[in-house]
């Protein structure tokens, strides 16, 4: 099948990539000159784990393609997916300018029926608003579908080809039946396509980053609560998360969540919410909740500290939002940063993946180390604020010999609290006891 992609950020490369890999015949699509050539050149933008392996070979077999133009992309194409930008506007909608200027675009140039695939996560009623925007400017019949992605970043190669399930909103019988061979290959083990009307569609992605996102908050409430109680955290979660009604997965607590869907998506659905007069309380609490618990390290350095950290120089482990990405938007880390050079410290931070996206944002305002042990010469705490498999087993001798204290504040809860009660740290995790050196 012949397929354009319009966008070539993370869900667009994923999607693209993984298409052209069951056979299809794929053109990426973006206005980013320097990336398109980059990407023509065999250089993948960014980092996710299995994509590059898939990116070449798609390359090399001359499945995947890359294109500034758009009519060339989408001249000979049967599906062309939107997978464009919806970062929220200043009052927390979702804003659809990329994906209504792209059909506006589209509907000067086909000429023959297409099916126009919102990818991107959207409102409900953007597909009520594409159809439009593209009547605008063409009478040529198309059907617009609902298609939301449900990619963890670090396993969206996995995701992409062995999904949970696959939601396609479409009352179109003829997309059906191309989405439905489209989607084949990837559902052979019998997990299901669901289909259903545009507007349950674009809701249902909505709803399940906003529950997610909702999960991760109680079991943050739930560890703020152990701190003041004596409670242990672990032990609780494991006796909730062996419930099946409950499952074991998203109750890890921490400094949040983070990243390019929860945030946007958990506040896009509030305010939707709100235009349609519903008053969405817990979501609202969600929020609220979120924003304080990034930066919960802080006040528990500051409390060790007793309030004055000036001249002090932490070491920090992990920037990016979780590991086995570079993505660092909405990330923990990037709020503890801000508030302890607000607070006249000094930071050395390392992550596998996300220095180079944080030294484009921050620049010189931190130090960059080499390596984990690097950043902890001479630092007066290490705080670990991402959990990469590389930080779950460091030599704690050697730690101790690079920090200035014995003081680890770990936002991840990687460590055993027994063996860290004979390790001569100061330990203080979240939602469990705090280890007195």
């Amino acid at each position: 099948m012949k397929i354009a992609v319009v966008g070539t950020g993370y869900v667009g490369l994923v999607t693209g990539t993984c298409l052209a890999e069951t056979g299809n015949d794929v053109i990426c699509v973006d206005i980013n000159e320097e990336k398109v050539k980059a990407m023509q050149n065999g250089v993948l933008p960014i980092y996710e784990p299995g994509l590059d392996l898939l990116f070449h070979r798609n390359i090399k077999q001359e499945r995947l393609h890359f294109t500034q133009d758009l009519a060339e992309a989408i001249k000979d194409a049967q599906v062309i997916f939107l997978a464009l930008p919806t970062p929220p506007g200043g009052d927390g909608s979702a804003d659809l300018s990329y994906v209504l200027g792209a059909a506006k675009d589209i509907a000067k140039i086909v000429t023959d029926y297409k099916v126009i695939i919102t990818k991107s996560t959207v409102p409900v009623g953007t597909a009520d608003k594409v159809k439009a925007a593209f009547q605008e400017h063409s009478s040529v019949e198309v059907a617009v579908v609902s298609n939301p992605e449900f990619l963890r970043e670090g396993v969206a190669v996995e995701d992409f080809m062995k999904p949970d399930r696959v939601v396609i909103g479409t009352m179109d019988e003829r997309a059906r039946e191309i989405l439905g061979e489209l989607y084949g290959p990837y559902v052979r083990q019998g997990n299901p396509i669901l289909f259903m009307d545009e507007r349950s569609s674009e809701l249902t992605k909505y709803a399940a980053n906003s529950f997610l996102a909702t999960k991760i908050t109680f079991m943050n409430e739930v560890a703020n609560m152990c701190e003041l109680v004596g409670a242990n955290v672990d032990m609780v979660r494991a006796g909730i998360g062996a419930d099946a009604r409950i499952g074991k997965r998203f109750l890890f607590p921490g400094v949040g969540y983070g990243g390019s869907c929860f945030p946007k998506d958990v506040q896009a659905m509030f305010k939707s919410a709100k235009e349609y007069g519903y008053d969405f309380k817990i979501l609202d609490s969600v929020m609220e909740v979120n924003e304080a618990q990034k930066i919960k390290l802080v006040k528990k350095v500051l409390e060790y500290f007793k309030g004055n950290v000036v001249g002090k120089k932490f070491a920090l482990w992990g920037l990016a939002f979780k590991p086995e990405t570079d993505d660092i938007r909405e990330a923990p880390a990037l709020y503890i940063i801000d508030e302890l050079v607000k607070a006249g410290a000094a930071i050395v931070a390392y992550d596998p993946e996300g220095m180079p996206n944080v030294q484009k944002l921050l620049g010189d305002k931190i130090t960059y180390a080499t390596d984990r042990y690097a950043a902890l010469e001479g630092a007066d705490a290490l705080l670990i604020v991402t959990e990469w498999s590389v930080f779950r087993t460091p030599d704690f001798s050697y730690v101790k010999e690079k920090l200035k204290n014995n003081v680890i504040f770990d936002g991840r809860n990687l460590y055993d609290l027994d063996k860290m009660s004979k390790s001569g740290f100061y330990y203080s995790s979240i939602g469990r006891k705090t280890i007195e050196q």
